[in-house]
């Protein structure tokens, strides 16, 4: 993959990804590359700086991956907390999750905190049913 920085006619610079040097070249022929802020197709590159990898830049870089924002680090830990307490304080009923919620919306079982797993399908049919229900927030340790 290779990343140009492009300019349009009107002055616009924007940057887009391309397979190879020869992808750019066959999309702007076919009028296949266009501005994002005004939408023309007469785009061209930009004058670019070869990016030359020094022992500093890959220290910020390694600096930067090693640090991340403390806001984020804040709401990771808050995210953790709130599984913590929902699988601490709710019964896991798996897959069964969507029959389970049914039943307690529609009072057909005693209401009581639950968790587990839904398809796609069934979460946008309990939805459509006015059945109410949260997602658990993803970790970023799931992702691994």
């Amino acid at each position: 993959m290779i990343r140009y920085n492009l300019v349009c006619v009107a002055g616009h610079d924007f940057e887009s990804w391309f397979r190879d040097a020869g992808a750019f070249d066959k999309a702007a022929a076919a009028h296949a590359v266009s501005c994002p802020q005004c939408g023309t197709t007469d785009v061209v590159k930009a004058l670019m700086a070869p990016s030359v990898a020094t022992a500093r830049k890959r220290e910020a870089a390694a600096l930067a991956v090693a640090s991340p924002d403390p806001r984020q680090v804040v709401m990771v830990e808050m995210m953790r907390q709130l599984r913590r307490h929902v699988t601490e304080n709710a019964d896991y009923v798996g897959d069964k999750f969507a029959e389970e919620a049914r039943k307690i919306h529609y009072q057909e079982t005693e209401a009581r905190g639950i968790y587990g797993e839904a398809s796609p399908e069934e979460a946008r049919s309990l939805i459509e049913e006015g059945v109410e229900f949260l997602p658990l927030p993803a970790l970023p340790e799931e992702g691994n």
